[in-house]
């Protein structure tokens, strides 16, 4: 037991990541299995909008000064570097929707910041994979526009699986997700997107990407890898082809 007299100074420094979520992100506990141990991460969350994941409400998430003044709350702080930890309301209004939302997080403060559909992107671009497997919770017309994304990124998706959920996504089993992601697999796809920050993965990931042999880039693992890149830090994730490179064995 140590005694308080033993104890001088400050406590450790420590890096802060920032991230701004929707309301209804329920996996906080998730985005922290990534962090390195002296990082830590300081959250909050954009106003209630509705309760159905649709379209209108993935572009609702982001209107008005809601992820403004998200990225300002945690940037009173230590944190330097902010992700917006939502992939449908970063990809429902395309490539120049995502740059806005990008822009408005750097002019609130931000000295570094990433979406969710971006860190996608970048991650697909550091596996060198531009023919994907797209597999997703949402409704077809919600899933459809991730689609559109990556093609406006020079990433061609070969097939777009979705479970057609429109709330509680969190409450997906692990055995769903997986069973989703074997039948969105293709031979021609070079990796297989999992999008929704909202869709537990980080357990399915390794053991996955060794049964299929190809990577597995989820929403919540590129958030986490492409900001603590731009900390100069990495990811953990061991076993996971994006994070953690040498502990990866492509299946023969």
């Amino acid at each position: 037991m140590v005694e308080l007299g033993e104890l001088r100074g400050r406590p450790a420094k420590r890096e802060a990541l920032g991230v701004v979520a929707p309301f209804d992100l329920e996996l906080d506990r998730e985005l922290w299995r990534w962090l390195p141990r002296d990082v830590d991460l300081l959250m909050t969350r954009t106003p209630a909008v509705g309760t159905a994941v649709t379209v209108d409400f993935a572009r609702e998430l982001t209107r008005g000064a809601a992820v403004p003044e998200g990225v300002r709350s945690v940037t009173a702080g230590r944190a330097r570097v902010v992700a917006y930890a939502c992939t449908s309301a970063s990809f429902v209004g395309g490539r120049a929707g995502d740059a806005a939302i990008r822009a408005a997080m750097l002019a609130a403060g931000a000295d570094g910041a990433i979406t969710a559909s971006g860190a996608i992107v970048e991650a697909l671009r550091a596996l060198g994979a531009a023919r994907v497997a797209v597999a997703t919770p949402y409704l077809p017309e919600l899933s459809a526009l991730l689609d559109v994304y990556l093609r406006e990124h020079g990433i061609e998706p070969v097939v777009n699986a979705a479970l057609g959920l429109d709330r509680e996504i969190w409450n997906v089993p692990y055995a769903r997700t997986a069973e989703l992601i074997r039948q969105a697999d293709r031979p021609d796809a070079q990796a297989i997107v999992v999008s929704c920050t909202n869709l537990p993965t980080y357990a399915l990931i390794a053991p996955l990407e060794r049964e299929l042999g190809k990577p597995i880039v989820t929403a919540n693992q590129a958030t986490m890898w492409a900001a603590l890149a731009r900390m100069g830090r990495r990811a953990n994730g061991p076993g996971q082809a994006l994070v953690d490179p040498p502990g990866y064995s492509a299946r023969s």
